[in-house]
């Protein structure tokens, strides 16, 4: 399985042969070099940075591997048909349009968010005098087993999770941008890292 890191640009639109509007996300993807090479994973970098914007020990490893530092470090499954050397950088041509990708990231965080809009609960009645329109109400389960059940859904924290979106379609190649566009939408807010691989699920 075959990845590259990139960057979330926004969203956008095109159109395909037949005329027809797609709605797209453009994705910076690489070059990224390649950090460390394991046994069955590869250790790539994304997005050049000052070296004074980097800790000691983080600017240490790049001056080691004579590689210019970079902000955002992964790993990758390895492609098991392809040979890897330290140094050498993948770049968005590994794909083409057509192919089809999963897209890891980090999702909007919506702060503290009530259970209808977490988790989709219809609420309570709006009229003849109900004063539970939003609330939680009872979370209880009678005289059996009389507690609550573990993993009940309840208001708290919302987003700011890690989301793989899967079977995105790639729509075209930039190579000279270092651009992708995917049909729909992605984990992540604007200049938000991903991790793009090739789908697991479909070919």
């Amino acid at each position: 399985m075959a990845g590259i890191l990139g960057k979330k640009i926004g969203m956008t639109q095109v159109f395909d042969q037949e005329g027809r509007q797609v709605q797209v996300t453009a994705v910076e993807a690489g070059p990224c070099p390649v950090l460390n090479i394991r046994d069955k994973s590869v250790q790539l970098a994304f997005d050049e940075v000052k070296e004074s914007k980097l800790k000691k020990p983080e600017s240490g490893l790049f001056k080691k591997k004579g590689i210019s530092p970079r902000r955002f470090i992964k790993e990758v499954v390895r492609d098991p048909g392809r040979e890897y050397k330290l140094g050498e950088e993948l770049k968005v041509d590994m794909f083409k349009a057509g192919d089809y990708v999963d897209v890891t990231g980090i999702s909007i965080g919506k702060g503290f968010a009530g259970g209808m809009k977490r988790w989709g609960w219809h609420g309570g009645p709006q009229t003849h005098g109900s004063m539970s329109h939003r609330r939680v109400g009872s979370i209880g389960s009678s005289a059996w087993p009389s507690r609550v059940w573990r993993g009940h859904h309840m208001p708290g924290h919302m987003g700011d999770a890690t989301v793989t979106t899967q079977n995105l379609k790639v729509v075209n190649i930039i190579p000279e941008e270092n651009l992708m566009l995917l049909k729909g939408s992605v984990p992540g807010c604007k200049n938000g890292y991903l991790v793009i691989r090739k789908a697991k699920k479909k070919k």
